[in-house]
């Protein structure tokens, strides 16, 4: 059953209807207690509950879908969204499974590859190694809270991989896993750039062909600038938004550059200025 969300427009409020609806809706799910899935009133029935236009309840929802707030079904309604990945893991040197972990969610991870391979030019070129080296390659299919989320590629020197080789990293995280063997990564260079999903990748996330990625590629980096890592990650656009922090000083930025297919790349955990 649609929550019933109590109080009402003040018509003589200097805001906006929209934005009163909008704030309404927000107070009546943290008030009900819903949860991601619960469904909400639908616009008609937000139109009589609160005596507004289609318009302004559209204009709200709208608002709302923007915010990740709400996903609004066609032909099915309108329900309180799902949480995104926040992406701190694009400026910062964190892992998926941590920052989901961090904010209460769960991580498992569907192995597809974990195996000895050697490195071709793009790989050799990303981790300081000739071609033809040998590396170890983790392919998995990550999920958040049981949902499709992620499809990642990770290369390591095969003296770093080695160490993961025989391990379960079904429920585990790959840096801990590091860190438990003293390889930290401590600095590198991330990249964010937007793509849209080919069959193949449509099918492991549950997406239709040619909806919106988000593609993250990473280098990671120990504190004498050896490479432990090179990544490619694409993650559901459904489901990911950027998060940088910022400070004034110019000195601190690490914005590198933004190319032609407007890819940020970023530099390790060192905050961006605007």
């Amino acid at each position: 059953m649609s929550a019933v969300l109590p109080d009402a427009i003040d018509r003589h409020s200097a805001a906006p209807m929209y934005d009163q609806l909008r704030q309404l809706i927000i107070d009546g799910i943290a008030r009900e207690g819903l949860q991601p899935g619960d469904p909400l009133p639908g616009e008609h029935g937000l139109c009589e509950r609160y005596g507004v236009s289609r318009t302004v309840v559209r204009q709200a929802l709208a608002q709302l879908e923007h915010e990740g707030l709400v996903e609004r079904v066609k032909g099915k309604g309108t329900f309180v969204s799902r949480p995104r990945t926040s992406e701190s893991l694009v400026h910062t040197l964190v892992g998926l499974y941590d920052d989901v972990e961090r904010r209460g969610g769960h991580v498992h991870s569907d192995v597809l590859r974990h195996e000895r391979t050697v490195a071709d030019e793009e790989i050799a070129l990303a981790l300081d190694i000739p071609v033809g080296a040998p590396v170890v390659v983790l392919e998995r299919l990550r999920h958040v809270d049981e949902e499709p989320w992620s499809l990642s590629t990770t290369w390591m020197p095969d003296a770093v991989g080695s160490v993961t080789l025989g391990v379960d990293l079904s429920e585990a995280s790959l840096y801990r896993l590091l860190a438990d063997n003293d390889i930290i990564a401590t600095h590198g260079v991330r990249s964010a750039e937007a793509t849209v999903a080919t069959h193949e990748q449509a099918q492991h996330l549950g997406v239709s062909a040619g909806s919106a990625l988000l593609r993250l590629r990473s280098v990671s980096r120990t504190d004498d600038g050896t490479p432990i890592e090179y990544f490619v990650a694409y993650h559901r656009g459904d489901r990911s938004r950027f998060e940088f922090q910022l400070q004034q000083e110019q000195s601190q930025a690490s914005l590198l550059h933004i190319d032609g297919r407007a890819g940020i790349t970023l530099a390790g955990s060192k905050r961006v200025t605007p």
